[in-house]
């Protein structure tokens, strides 16, 4: 199932957080997915969402991976409400389109207020973002074409 085998190999950071293998304290996890904090947060409230099994990027994700994005949203929305997010209309979330990953695991950012994110974080967050594609857009996408264009 899915798009990937289950290890990016020992070099991918995301990987060693999955496994243990850092500091990174861990905010939320489930049996598939590992929340933590953006090391370079981009609003007051910036987490990553990631899959536990190696995903490189969005443009990987095929449609059955649906739940799996579905599931990631859904984290990214209880560990806002947790750090009691109020207004769950100004949010973004969303992906990093390839070559703008910084990582190549897949990971689901979640920002809030994004009406207050400054300027460089607009630019690599915000609507006008050529590089940033929202959670919503990747699976509409994936539900008509079974990919990320």
């Amino acid at each position: 199932m899915g798009s990937q085998d289950a290890s990016g190999g020992e070099d991918c950071p995301f990987c060693q957080i999955v496994n243990k293998q850092t500091d990174t304290e861990i905010l939320l996890s489930d049996d598939q997915l590992v929340c933590f904090r953006d090391l370079k947060p981009g609003a007051t409230h910036h987490y990553l969402i990631i899959p536990r099994r190696h995903i490189d990027n969005c443009k990987t994700l095929q449609g059955d991976d649906i739940p799996l994005v579905e599931q990631m949203q859904k984290m990214g929305r209880s560990i806002l409400e947790k750090n009691e997010v109020c207004d769950q209309d100004d949010v973004r979330m969303g992906f990093h389109l390839p070559p703008f990953s910084s990582v190549p695991h897949l990971h689901l950012h979640a920002l809030a207020p994004a009406s207050k994110m400054n300027f460089r974080s607009q630019l690599h967050y915000g609507p006008q973002s050529h590089w940033f594609i929202t959670v919503d857009k990747v699976l509409s996408q994936l539900r008509l074409r079974g990919k990320v264009k």
